[in-house]
């Protein structure tokens, strides 16, 4: 990012002294070493430039006054890019109509990354000015080598683009403002366009990977938990892990990007701590690799799926409600549902049993060995009744209808999932805790809802009937009892009649993008461009 320093002014010239041969101050000289040095108009100002091994700095070069004039120091306040900030460099050409691309050498043009505030990210250019050529080559072959030289930068992309995710807009998200960042960071692409439900996760179990850094999934919350489900089915089979036994998984050797272009983009609002495009494309450029907790929910032995989060109850039969209207569009599919739900609102009867979580939140790992139960050590607790919702999360969760995430406690890859119970209560009052959500007060605040930090969880629906979709408008009722109750799994509507285990695997898969709290810490405002 851009810093201007204030304070460690370089000292004025001996009278008679080229600028090349300014020294730099021992307090700045330490810490790197010199690159290379030398003279560049940087916005209309003539500048002092030098590059150190972190940091490309600069000072503006004041003119001597006449003699008889006040002195002051001949340069001006230091200002800072770092070089990991950098993701392109070009030569600059005045533009030519006869000959493109071969007009007059003006300087150098690096592409770089600025921190806005909200965890967005932008992208922006920074032009050293200098009209020698051999100059400008110099500078231009060593940003070359120090770009090279940045582990963990993609250099091949594969690409997976769902076309109908939210209102369609995917395909245009990406070619106009993914796909030129990418191009012009030099990064090779794929793209596959998915053209059913379930594409994306045959395609992954079956495409040819090797020559890619990582896979990128465009789309909403859907896309992204089936490519990463796909990326970890695919790690099992490669590693020969038999399905039955979830005790030690693997991780894909691949990174995971997502783009968001769903309704609501819990996923990556999570991952980035904004829904925002260009700053999820910055973070897979720029190489960002943060290890995500993923959960598998198992059913009699059987894996199901993997997942970040999910919800039984009212979260169920809502989205099990919404994929009737698909043909609504998602703000008005989602808000019908939710209206249909609470119209018919009631509760399941459940045993939940869960495993509390043994470690503290900045723990880094933990073993993850257990016996296939889990039921060995006294740790597990039961809890049954009746229970307007069920959440079991292993990310925040956050979204535009939930700005603090609807587990504001759990972390990314802290080794524990947040279980969220809503016991029964009256309509009124479940409302009241619904909206608390995209409110800055406590939504946990209430006698009926109770939260916990575990490992491991099994829920048992102990209910006789499992009907969840209210009467349609025709009056007909319909049932699913061959398929099962209802889940929300990372937006995707799982069906099973059977208790579901739910177990956290941490750190397990790799996901594009930056610490919340380092984002946080780091923010600058930049207006210096």
């Amino acid at each position: 990012m851009f810093r201007r320093r204030l304070g460690s002014r370089v000292g004025a010239l001996k009278e008679g002294a080229p600028v090349g041969s300014l020294e730099l101050p021992k307090a700045a000289a330490e810490p790197e070493r010199v690159l290379l040095r030398g003279i560049f108009e940087i916005r209309r100002e003539s500048c002092d430039v030098v590059l150190g091994e972190r940091a490309l700095r600069w000072r503006s070069i004041r003119p001597e006054l006449p003699a008889g004039g006040s002195r002051c120091d001949l340069l001006g306040k230091e200002e800072s890019l770092e070089l990991e900030d950098i993701f392109s460099v070009k030569l600059k050409r005045r533009c030519s109509v006869k000959h493109p691309g071969s007009g007059t050498l003006l300087g150098i043009t690096l592409f770089i990354c600025l921190k806005e505030q909200q965890n967005k990210l932008k992208d922006s250019t920074l032009d050293l000015i200098n009209l020698s050529e051999d100059h400008c080559d110099i500078w231009f072959r060593e940003f070359k080598k120090i770009l090279e030289g940045f582990k963990g930068r993609p250099k091949a992309l594969k690409i997976l683009l769902n076309p109908r995710s939210h209102r369609r807009e995917s395909v245009q998200v990406y070619y106009e403002k993914v796909e030129p960042l990418l191009k012009l960071a030099g990064i090779k692409t794929d793209v596959t366009i998915t053209e059913y439900e379930g594409h994306a996760l045959s395609l992954l179990d079956k495409c040819e990977l090797r020559g890619f850094d990582g896979v990128v999934c465009v789309g909403g919350d859907g896309s992204a938990s089936e490519a990463a489900h796909a990326l970890l089915l695919r790690a099992q089979k490669s590693a020969g892990v038999e399905m039955d036994c979830l005790q030690t998984l693997i991780g894909p050797e691949l990174p995971l990007g997502l783009i968001p272009a769903g309704s609501t983009n819990v996923l990556a609002h999570s991952l980035f701590g904004t829904p925002h495009v260009v700053t999820a494309t910055m973070h897979i450029i720029l190489g960002h690799i943060q290890s995500v907790d993923v959960c598998t929910f198992s059913s009699a032995g059987k894996l199901l799926r993997f997942g970040f989060s999910a919800m039984f109850g009212f979260g169920g039969r809502t989205l099990a409600l919404a994929e009737k209207y698909r043909w609504m569009s998602p703000s008005q599919r989602r808000d019908f549902a939710v209206i249909k739900a609470l119209a018919k609102l009631k509760p399941e009867d459940c045993k939940i049993s869960f495993l509390l979580a043994s470690c503290s939140q900045n723990e880094q790992e933990r073993k993850a060995q257990r016996s296939p139960e889990s039921d060995s050590g006294g740790h597990w607790q039961i809890i049954q009744g009746q229970f307007l919702n069920i959440s079991i999360m292993a990310i925040p969760c956050l979204c535009s209808v939930a700005p603090r995430g609807f587990a504001p406690d759990t972390r990314l890859n802290n080794g524990s999932m947040a279980l969220i119970v809503v016991r029964n209560t009256t309509r009124p009052e479940f409302v009241k805790h619904l909206k608390r959500y995209s409110s800055v007060k406590n939504q946990f605040n209430f006698p009926f809802v109770e939260t916990y930090t575990i490992e491991e969880v099994k829920i048992h629906p102990t209910s006789n009937s499992n009907e969840y979709s209210p009467q349609e408008e025709g009056g007909n009722h319909t049932t699913v009892s061959e398929n099962g109750f209802p889940w929300n799994v990372d937006g995707d509507l799982m069906e099973t009649a059977s208790e579901v285990h739910i177990r956290l695997h941490p750190r397990l898969i790799k996901l594009y993008g930056g610490s919340l709290e380092e984002m946080n810490d780091s923010k600058v405002a930049c207006n210096c461009i």
